[in-house]
């Protein structure tokens, strides 16, 4: 009978542990998604930002404008364009 008891003491200390160290990796693996959550809200603010910074720089006035004062670019006159037109 001591036998049994002890051994079921043993079991119950052996599952308690189970129990504490599972416990104590759900908290750890917790914790990591929240960071990795965040870490993504992060980067979708920055997504944004560069999505806004990039329509900034290609807007259209903004490279014309550039194009005219810093590369001395003009549109050409109707007689230098010539239109090619697919073939089916």
């Amino acid at each position: 009978m001591a036998r049994l008891t002890g051994f079921l003491i043993m079991l119950i200390v052996a599952s308690s542990l189970g129990v504490v160290a599972s416990q104590h990796r759900a908290r750890k693996l917790y914790a990591a998604v929240e960071r990795e959550q965040q870490r993504t809200r992060q980067l979708e603010v920055e997504w944004d930002q560069l999505q806004l910074e990039q329509s900034t720089w290609a807007a259209h006035a903004r490279v014309e404008k550039l194009a005219r004062e810093k590369l001395s670019m003009r549109a050409p006159q109707p007689g230098q364009i010539v239109a090619i037109e697919e073939r089916p």
